[in-house]
């Protein structure tokens, strides 16, 4: 926890952007029949029964400073999804920087070893070098941001909705990147260590001297 929380206290730095990410599973619903709309109140109808077309992932990241962020849907959540969007981050997002600073969970994806698995060894450890990933500890994924982040597109965007593709879902994903991308500014992390020691002193061990 204050590996993670000392990362959030650090000053921006261009060239060592704090990047978070994260993964949500999503269940893709299609209708079981089309609704309908009345023609004496003008209300829609939905049927409440619906089709399961299995189930995706997204992949969010973003970096609170900038307050930038960028989502996309997966059929599946493998190593080798997980090391091809880091591919993207640092490639395309993030061309000319030394690395990045990377805060994430401890799924079992999220590890260099992924890259291995993706790449042949020199691509894997090109970016590799390029990494330096923090995991915030067992039960404590509320420190990462790009859970807040996630949250914010369930709510916004996805929230009580049936999407029935991939495809579909990345539609509704794109839009809402560019929408919360041009009015949400930065986050401005304000828990700190001081106040985990305070706050949350019983997670840590009692010690008897």
């Amino acid at each position: 926890m204050e590996d993670v929380l000392e990362v959030y206290s650090r000053p921006y730095d261009e060239k060592r952007p704090v990047v978070c990410m994260d993964e949500k599973p999503v269940q893709l619903l299609a209708e079981a029949r089309e609704g309908f709309t009345s023609n004496s109140s003008g209300i829609r109808y939905e049927d409440n029964e619906y089709v399961r077309n299995g189930t995706c992932s997204i992949f969010l990241f973003t970096e609170p400073l900038a307050g930038w962020r960028q989502a996309e849907a997966k059929q599946q959540r493998t190593r080798a999804d997980w090391a091809e969007r880091i591919k993207w981050m640092l490639d395309v997002q993030y061309p000319d920087v030394e690395q990045v600073v990377l805060v994430c969970d401890n799924l079992n994806t999220h590890n260099i070893a992924s890259l291995y698995e993706a790449f042949e060894p020199e691509e894997a450890l090109r970016l590799a070098k390029r990494l330096e990933i923090h995991h915030t500890p067992k039960h404590g994924s509320w420190l990462d941001i790009a859970e807040i982040e996630l949250s914010a597109l369930g709510n916004q965007c996805l929230s009580k909705r049936r999407i029935d593709s991939v495809e579909k879902l990345n539609e509704e994903i794109a839009s809402w990147n560019t929408e919360r991308n041009a009015s949400q500014k930065s986050v401005n992390w304000q828990f700190k260590t001081a106040d985990a020691r305070i706050k949350l002193k019983h997670l840590y061990p009692i010690l008897n001297f």
